[in-house]
């Protein structure tokens, strides 16, 4: 039986999508399983912007599979699409890919050295395995097969009966150039974020106008160069015989379009009939598909020829990277889901795209970013724990934990992210270093084996190496700087002296952070155990100044990892050493 739907007053984004979508859906097909979908074109890295394109109506399907209800999560595939261009940046390839401009993308050879036979197929495992660990359940249907095998004859015959009424619908929008409306919450729309066509099929791609012989929404990919240069000459109703001439090599042919399985009909056809042929009842679409005369609102017209009804779903903006400009596919270098999940726990990943609105944009950080990023998490799940989380929140972060299938696995002690990525910082991953450093944290619950604070770790470590600047990673001193040591004045001496008298009885996170933090209370005459508003200011000017002549004696600068934390990871013995005892 399901469950009733939850009040839209304490509930989050999700929540209320998934409301729409169960009535909706009883509306159009009662008792039968409710269809969210998904579309990615596998013409290259498939990166996070496009993962928007999945986890939304992943999100709203796992709700709606919470409430008791039986979901169908499609992702088509767009195999079948041309290959537009070759994306920069990716191994194995290089400029003699050109060549294959035009074909399906399951007709390009893969990168060199892959283990997959076409270059869809070498992009799609990459992202199916990241939707794997993410916990995303999904249909996959390659659109390759889908036409291949006949599956659209009845509706491929049935557009080109209907060809004049399907370019009478797009002759209202080929002049059209006004951008996208702006919705609340979301930035104004740009002329590169109009063209970054690349996630779920392609807004700009022909909408099958043109021809001597008329308007025909099919494109036949050649039989000689297997291009889809292609021109429809002239097509017969009653026998369904199709001509077309290759406008590349001149080679002409006529086919039955009864028996013909070697074309497709152009995007923003193709995008309305899979609607209709599926039962689609949800789908979000990019702001690429969103301006006037785009796929998406061009399909809610052409859908209704198929008997069908455009799909609810919201807009959604664009996903930027911390430190990096928006992302397109075409331009090389782009993180994708896989490389995001190096860094980041898959819960981490999720809580991105839960907390925020369809509509809102956000960042993913690769860079320091990400460190505030884990304590925010850290907070949220704190909060979650005692029980002072907000109904939003909360919602955003069971969410982000698991799915209606159970919890994803999760790091058993989860450190602070930053603690981690120091230790692995000054550590370079040697793991009896790690552990020692570790097991010191918290010397009356000691970390035993790394198996505790992993995978967390994993990712700590993976940001460090692939994302941290050679200039800014640590490297301790192996020996005294006994210049800087020599020219120290008195009261410089005396703070070393005191927080060397205190190193043995303060030897664990908290207790040299507290001996840290005191030793420029103590020489101003305060308790170590003062707070902030028992304190001058000039103490934390004191504070600062004592914190560069610690980091520059150990690792030759004046900034660098928590001082806690480093001071365990160079060892006591070590730290004496340096600072002149």
């Amino acid at each position: 039986m399901p469950i009733v739907a939850q009040s839209t007053e304490t509930t989050d984004w999700v929540s209320r999508y998934a409301d729409e979508v169960i009535a909706e859906s009883e509306r159009r097909a009662p008792g039968k399983p409710v269809v969210v979908a998904s579309g990615l074109s596998p013409s290259g890295p498939i990166h996070l912007g496009n993962l928007r394109e999945v986890m939304t109506p992943h999100l709203v399907a796992d709700e709606v599979r919470r409430r008791g209800y039986e979901v169908r999560h499609l992702i088509s595939w767009d195999d079948f699409d041309r290959y537009r261009k070759v994306p920069a940046g990716v191994p194995g390839t290089d400029a003699s890919w050109a060549e294959h401009i035009g074909k399906p993308l399951t007709a390009v050879p893969a990168p060199a050295g892959s283990a997959f036979p076409n270059w869809a197929e070498h992009f799609k495992a990459a992202m199916i395995e990241a939707l794997a660990d993410l916990g995303v359940e999904f249909d996959g249907i390659s659109q390759t097969e889908q036409y291949k095998a006949g599956v659209y004859r009845e509706q491929i015959l049935h557009a080109m009966k209907h060809r004049g009424d399907i370019d009478a619908i797009l002759d209202q929008y080929r002049t059209k150039k006004a951008p996208a409306k702006k919705q609340q919450g979301q930035k104004p729309v740009d002329e590169a974020e109009l063209e970054a066509a690349e996630g779920s099929g392609a807004a700009s791609e022909d909408d099958g106008s043109g021809g001597a012989g008329g308007y025909y929404p099919y494109k036949p990919f050649c039989g000689e160069c297997g291009k889809d240069l292609t021109t429809v000459t002239s097509y017969d109703d009653a026998t369904t015989e199709l001509s077309y001439t290759c406008t590349l090599d001149g080679f002409t042919e006529t086919v039955r379009l009864s028996e013909f399985n070697r074309g497709k009909l152009v995007w923003k056809v193709d995008w309305p009939m899979r609607w209709a042929f599926e039962g689609v009842v949800f789908e979000p679409s990019g702001v690429d598909h969103s301006s006037p005369g785009s796929s998406f609102q061009v399909g809610g017209q052409i859908v209704e020829l198929f008997g069908g009804k455009q799909p609810i779903g919201p807009m959604y903006a664009f996903v930027g990277i911390s430190g990096m400009a928006k992302m397109s596919s075409s331009k090389g270098g782009v993180p994708t889901p896989a490389d995001a999940l190096q860094i980041m726990e898959p819960q981490l990943l999720r809580w991105l795209y839960a907390r925020r609105r369809p509509n809102q944009s956000f960042k993913i950080a690769f860079d320091q970013e990400i460190q505030r990023l884990y304590d925010e998490w850290d907070k949220l799940e704190s909060k979650v724990a005692d029980g002072s989380v907000l109904p939003a929140d909360a919602a955003a972060y069971t969410r982000a934990v698991g799915t209606a299938a159970g919890e994803l696995p999760r790091t058993p002690r989860p450190l602070p992210y930053r603690t981690l990525a120091s230790v692995a910082d000054i550590t370079a991953g040697h793991e009896d270093q790690s552990l020692r450093i570790l097991s010191e944290l918290d010397p009356a619950n000691p970390v035993t084996t790394l198996d505790e604070v992993r995978p967390r770790l994993d990712r700590a470590e993976a940001w460090i190496s692939k994302y941290v600047p050679a200039e800014s990673r640590t490297l301790v001193r192996a020996e005294p700087d006994t210049e800087a040591l020599g020219g120290l004045d008195d009261a410089a001496r005396e703070s070393l002296r005191l927080l060397l008298e205190g190193l043995d009885s303060h030897w664990s996170l908290d207790g040299l952070t507290h001996l840290v933090y005191g030793v420029p209370k103590v020489q101003a005459g305060f308790s170590a155990d003062a707070t902030p508003k028992e304190l001058p200011p000039e103490i934390k000017t004191a504070q600062r100044t004592f914190f560069a002549l610690l980091y520059h004696l150990l690792v030759g600068r004046d900034t660098g990892p928590r001082l806690p934390t480093l001071l365990l990871a160079v060892g006591a013995d070590q730290v004496r050493k340096l600072l002149g005892a």
